[in-house]
Formats: C-alpha cells, structure tokens, sequence
C-alpha cells in the first residue's frame, strides 16, 4: 500500500498532492531538491520549477561539479568503460573509495570473454593510487600500489616523473613514482578512473594534466565513476532541457545557471528560497539543511526524516518497482531499465506531474 502523510497524518494520494501543490504554489521562489530520479521524473521536476520560476540541484552535486568544473576550464580526454575494457592495456585506479560508488567497477572493466576480443590479463598493468585496501579481485593480476596521504601531491609527484623532471623524494619514494612513470609512458592505451569523496577538485585538475601530458607522446583517456542517484542521467536531462546541467534558476522567466547561487543547501540556509520539493526515489536520503522550511518529500519507503515534511509520498524506484530510462555508467549513456520487481507503486514523475496540473488548475 503506498503511503502519503500530511503533517505526520496518514492521508490519500489526492489529498496529499493538492497539499503539495498548496504549498509548492504559495511560494514565491522554491527549490526542488534531490532529484534523485530517473529522465522522466527529472524531465518533470525541471518542467515544475520553471513553472514555479524557482530552481533545482541534485543530492550529489558536490560531486558533480567537482568533476564538471574542471571539465568546463581545462577539457578531458574521455573514453567509456565498454573501450576501456576491450582496448586498456593500463588501468589507472584513482581514489580508495571506486568500488563503494561503483560496486560493479572491476567486473566490469574485466577483459572481455570473446577470444577475438580478449585481453590476456598478464598483458594489462594496473596502478591505484590511493587504494586503501586492494579488493581480492585484483589478487594475481600485475597491479602497484601507491599510498597517497596528499592525493594531489602524489598526482603531481608522478605527473612530475612522466616528464622526466626531479622531485623532492626520498629514494624509495623516487623508485615507486618511476615505477609508475614508465608503465604509464609505455601504455599502448591506458585509462584513468577516478571518483569518490578522497579525490577533489584539485585532485582532478591535476590528474587532467596528467593525462594531457600522457597524450603528448601515447593514448590516455579516462572517465570518472561519478555520483549516485542517476546525477549523471539528470545533469543530462538538463543539458536537454535548458542548455545548462543542475543547480540551474528561473527566477527571471529563463534558465540561468550559477553553481554557487542555486546550490540548493545555500539557497535555503540563506532565507533566499521559502518552500522546497524534496524528490528521493532510488534512496533513503533525507534533505541535508538545517533551516525549517515548508517541504514536500517524494521519497522511497520508510525514509526516516529529522524532522517531519509536511506532505510525504512513497514513490517506486526506477528499474525496480516501474521502468525507466537512466544513465548507465557501463555504457556512458541513458538507457531503458525494465522493472525488476514491478509493485504498482507510483512514479515520481507521475506524482510531480499531478502537482504541476494541480498548480495551473487553481491558477
């Protein structure tokens, strides 16, 4: 059975949606946040806050933009993990926390089984920096290490070495970053991976370089594992949608994007925002600001809040309680996900959609 609440109060969906629109409506410049949802119900909620001239941001843009940012200033060389598998004789695994974000990560970036496909696992190199502890996967496999106390000054130090330049190193440490220099020099085609919360901005910019370097002289691309909650799928959305990825306005009758300005959090810790639609659909996440503001919660079942929202509907998860289309980071694209477990439990696109119908209704 879903569940809908107002104010605490089990209610019906009806009830509960035209509470939603009550408050998302009397606003005068709300945020929808999270947006944890798949293309559809990032298409809607997009479509609600220019109706509603307010703003949205996803629950993982500090991710996000710590990537993207370095992307819009410096550019990359990209590849997918489809090419990095067939064709990568040097893996390049940076930060300790991939296979958390990523669980699949290393089954996926697996040789491929076809013969004519295959890459004899003896002939592909593997360097982590920053591993933490060495997943069992890995076991066998020709694989160095590098501890990385100061992710960024470890990027630099080896980055250093690629170009020949002396660094200051003991000798030990001088050995392992030349370790690491020649198999990366001598890659035929190597990819870097990279993501997690041990690896920021900095971090990023520096590894870019690396690969720029790399490029002068062999093949080196690279992508990053991102964040969760179909972030890459909704920044995409938005791309179609505005031209712009999230944390994206339109308070002056048209998009108008600025990282810091519509960072959601801020937005609503500053007063500058008086109502927000919280949307949660592959997680339990709940909003992280501390301010009390009225809020809408389209979550998943039995996510547990601080403080109560005064509307709450359950909603289903794409892919698993309803189809969706979403970004797939197997193959870098949006794709169309059949439900695992069909339960007749609402879309939240559906939901923001009857919000929407019921805010032009009472216009």
């Amino acid at each position: 059975m879903v569940e809908a609440r107002i104010d605490g109060k089990p209610a019906g969906i009806d009830a509960a949606v035209k509470r939603a629109a009550e408050i998302l409506g009397a606003a005068r410049f709300p945020v929808i946040a999270g947006l944890g949802t798949d293309v559809a119900g990032a298409r809607a909620s997009i479509a609600l806050a220019e109706r509603l001239r307010g703003a949205y941001d996803h629950l993982g843009s500090k991710r996000i933009f710590a990537d993207l940012d370095v992307l819009r200033q410096a550019g990359q060389f990209l590849t997918t993990p489809n090419e990095a598998r067939l064709h990568a004789d040097v893996l390049l695994f940076v930060g300790r926390d991939l296979t958390r974000v990523w669980p699949k990560l290393l089954e996926r970036l697996a040789p491929a089984e076809k013969p004519e496909l295959a890459l004899e696992p003896t002939a592909r190199k593997i360097i982590w920096i920053d591993a933490g502890a060495v997943p069992a996967e890995l076991n066998g496999l020709p694989l160095v290490t590098l501890d990385a106390p100061d992710l960024r000054s470890a990027l630099a130090l080896v980055r250093a070495r690629v170009a020949g330049k002396p660094v200051a190193a003991s000798g030990e440490e001088t050995k392992k970053f030349d370790e690491i220099a020649k198999i990366l020099n001598e890659a035929k085609f190597g990819a870097a991976i990279w993501g997690g919360e041990t690896i920021d901005q900095l971090a990023i910019e520096m590894l870019y370089g690396l690969l720029a370097d790399l490029n002068k002289t062999t093949r080196f691309s690279g992508f990053p594992v991102g964040a969760g909650d179909n972030s890459a799928g909704v920044v995409l959305t938005s791309g179609w949608m505005t031209g712009f990825p999230i944390r994206t306005g339109f308070g002056r009758g048209y998009p108008e994007h600025d990282p810091w300005r519509f960072d959601a959090i801020r937005l609503i810790e500053s007063g500058e925002t008086d109502a927000a639609l919280w949307v949660s659909s592959y997680s339990q996440s709940t909003p992280q600001w501390e301010k009390d503001i009225p809020l809408v919660a389209l979550v998943a079942p039995k996510t547990k809040f601080g403080r109560e929202p005064q509307v709450v509907i359950e909603v289903g998860c794409p892919g698993v309680d309803h189809d969706g289309a979403e970004f797939a980071r197997d193959t870098g694209s949006i794709i169309a996900r059949a439900a695992s477990n069909s339960s007749g439990a609402p879309l939240a696109s559906a939901i923001i959609a009857r919000i929407a119908e019921q805010i032009d209704g009472a216009v």
